[in-house]
């Protein structure tokens, strides 16, 4: 068993630069190790009981599980966040959501009272309310989920990390009852149709809850009215709505936000230059 070896294995699935750089992780995530150890045959010095969770390892990895799920463990940011089956794996764009967040909260054109409060909406891992909770000074970070296993994942992720978020059990479909005012509302919502599915990668499509990820050919904005409609009386007069979206209907939902009375919404791109977050205020 060596460094070759398991690469060639995951080129069934991945192509050889991916399945290069998940052998690298599991032996940095599971064993410490880094590529010079591999390439000088520390594998061999592993215990026989580490070979084998090797083993199993590699056969999920064949089978097309994210490498996040076979691990337990995702990166986000500058933190590795526990994530399961059940729990959306969070995506390295959506760190530009939090620190667009950070932006609105400590920017001197907004001024915001301490502490500041906001809201994630669909929270799954924890990770963009843990994230503001950590980054943010003098936050105060409530988390909604409408899945009881994505909110224990998420509690265990901010005891871990040392994080002070409220975690409830909301829907937002049904407007959830809360005389509780934020001056940031964010969220990143399922929005990928339905009709979408044949474009998308397998191990996607078999393994991470559809519910975090689809919403009906037919209404491809519905989480996105679903939280406006709740933010214009949510949030503070003067407080920001974010967005993740769906690139797709960027149009659509900036023509909703306007005819809600929102203001001052803007488009902003992603890091690869895609229609991927939507920013307003409440008038």
């Amino acid at each position: 068993m060596n460094y070759q070896e398991l690469t060639q294995r995951l080129t069934s699935v991945y192509d050889a630069g991916e399945a290069r750089a998940l052998v690298r992780m599991v032996f940095d995530i599971q064993f410490g190790m880094s590529l010079t150890d591999l390439l000088c045959g520390k594998i061999d010095e592993l215990s026989e009981e580490e070979k084998q969770q090797i083993v199993r390892i590699f056969n999920r990895l064949e089978q097309g599980e994210p490498i996040q799920y076979v691990l337990g463990i995702a990166e986000f940011g500058n933190r590795r966040f526990h994530v399961e089956k059940g729990v959306l794996i969070p995506r390295p764009e959506t760190v530009c959501l939090c620190e667009l967040i950070s932006m609105f909260a400590t920017s001197k054109r907004y001024v915001y009272p301490s502490p500041i409060r906001i809201l994630d909406i669909g929270t799954g891992s924890g990770c963009i309310a843990i994230t503001c909770a950590l980054d943010i000074p003098n936050a105060e970070v409530t988390a909604w989920d409408i899945m009881p296993d994505a909110l224990k994942i998420a509690k265990e992720n901010a005891e871990t990390l040392h994080a002070k978020v409220t975690f409830e059990q909301k829907d937002i479909l049904n407007t959830p009852n809360s005389s509780m005012k934020w001056h940031i509302i964010a969220s990143n919502p399922p929005y990928i149709c339905e009709k979408e599915k044949q474009e998308m990668e397998r191990n996607v499509l078999d393994y991470e809850p559809s519910i975090a990820l689809f919403v009906p050919n037919d209404d491809p904005l519905l989480y996105y009215r679903a939280i406006a409609i709740f933010a214009q009386n949510a949030l503070y007069d003067g407080g920001q709505l974010l967005f993740e979206i769906n690139p797709l209907y960027a149009s659509e939902l900036e023509e909703l936000m306007k005819s809600m009375n929102y203001k001052e919404i803007k488009i902003v791109n992603d890091t690869f230059g895609k229609k991927r977050f939507l920013t307003c205020q409440k008038q």
